[in-house]
């Protein structure tokens, strides 16, 4: 009897002992791998994509790295790296085999170009890094090459071609396109054609052009000759750039249409007003939207000297949510900071109510726009009306229509 009494005095005893114990440990710490989260930044540097991305979406990048620890103090390290792929697949999964090898490399953002990215997904699976794409636009990243290590970041050719039923419904119900010869320009035609035909519209002819092409006077009088209403341009940059020049001098644009299918504003900004006013296209973002936008864009444009495209825009939101999930995970190792990413809702100056889904799509609103009169514009790189805003639902595949071997059917 003496003894029970005695057990239940060492237990009475010993129980708030543990319980303060409980109460008093500390958070556990922030594991990384060795003490630096490394962020590489692969672009486009000096090619047909560079006022895209490049050295403005190493800023970008720069910038939320800056930002990330003055306001957050983590208890590791933030480094970051860049380089220029140069639109070659094999020279930009080298480079990330070998910042994932020897530099310590977490993870690779922007990877401006399908081709690149495709490449670059396979490479980051395989040594169990992330990359979230900025960039690269083909919608294979989130169907039939989706990767439990890639997330697809600010636009796909599937939301881009949302714009095209607007236009379409508006009248221009007969297509031509032009598109560029790789994997990026063989999805959005594709995707264009669907939003083309799901609209009442019909496509009349395609031609494909090469990357970075010098002279578009063949391409453009097949356009001419299939008396399309619209010339949609499956392309970008300064591919697009040049088309959009090209018909004008050629005197398309008196009776025909053109839809940039993945235009942005530097390239508004590089033709100028006289030249693309009335133009419509899908964006993911635009400076000029509200006081958050505003304020971050302007900051940049300090070190930049040009107002952001999308695709900068959306890399600075790319690397604080890459910061937060690593933050939250505890962890740098991959698969623990993909869950987080897939967890933790997206609300800033970019994207309110993001999420990123299973197949890695991070699912945001997009907007239709349309490109203001000369005219009608106030400020320097004022050149837009917001003429729809796109849900984020609705600007994206379905997961009832994924190819994604990641999406349980």
């Amino acid at each position: 009897m003496k003894r029970k009494l005695l057990n239940a005095a060492i237990a009475a005893l010993l129980i708030p002992a543990a319980s303060i114990a409980f109460a008093q440990a500390k958070p556990a710490a922030v594991k990384i791998s060795d003490g630096t989260v490394k962020i590489g930044v692969l672009t486009d540097m000096s090619g047909v994509y560079s006022d895209l991305g490049g050295q403005g979406s190493v800023t970008a990048a720069r910038m939320a790295v800056d930002d990330y620890v003055a306001q957050h103090k983590p208890k590791f390290k933030v480094e970051m790296v860049y380089a220029d792929h140069q639109n070659k697949a094999d020279v930009g999964s080298n480079k990330v085999r070998e910042w994932y090898d020897t530099q310590g490399v977490d993870m690779v953002t922007d990877v401006l170009n399908s081709g690149v990215a495709l490449a670059v997904a396979k490479v980051t699976q395989e040594k169990n890094r992330i990359m979230i794409n900025a960039g690269a636009a083909s919608t294979r990243l989130t169907n039939e090459d989706c990767s439990p290590n890639t997330v697809h970041y600010v636009y796909d050719t599937y939301a881009l071609a949302q714009g095209a039923k607007a236009v379409t419904k508006a009248g221009g119900d007969t297509w031509f396109f032009l598109t560029a010869d790789y994997a990026f320009g063989t999805s959005l035609q594709a995707d264009a054609s669907k939003a083309v035909e799901a609209a009442g519209g019909k496509v009349l002819g395609a031609v494909r052009h090469p990357l970075n092409a010098s002279d578009f006077s063949s391409f453009l009088l097949q356009a001419q000759a299939s008396k399309a209403k619209v010339v949609g341009l499956a392309n970008a940059g300064g591919d697009t750039i040049n088309a959009i020049k090209a018909a004008n001098e050629f005197g398309l644009t008196k009776k025909q249409s053109l839809m940039g299918l993945l235009t942005t504003i530097v390239d508004i900004h590089a033709l100028g007003l006289a030249t693309t006013q009335g133009m419509m296209f899908t964006e993911g973002f635009y400076w000029n939207l509200n006081d958050d936008t505003r304020a971050w864009s302007r900051r940049f444009f300090e070190k930049h000297k040009k107002m952001p495209s999308m695709l900068q825009a959306g890399t600075y939101s790319a690397v604080t949510t890459y910061l937060k999930a690593v933050q939250a995970a505890g962890t740098d190792e991959a698969s623990a900071v993909m869950k987080k990413l897939k967890e933790l809702p997206i609300n800033d100056f970019f994207a309110k109510n993001g999420m990123i889904r299973i197949d890695g799509r991070m699912v945001h609103d997009m907007y239709l726009v349309q490109v203001k009169k000369p005219a009608e514009s106030k400020e320097p790189w004022d050149y837009y009306n917001i003429k729809a805003v796109i849900p984020g639902n609705e600007a994206y595949q379905s997961l009832s229509l994924s190819r994604c071997p990641l999406v349980k059917k």
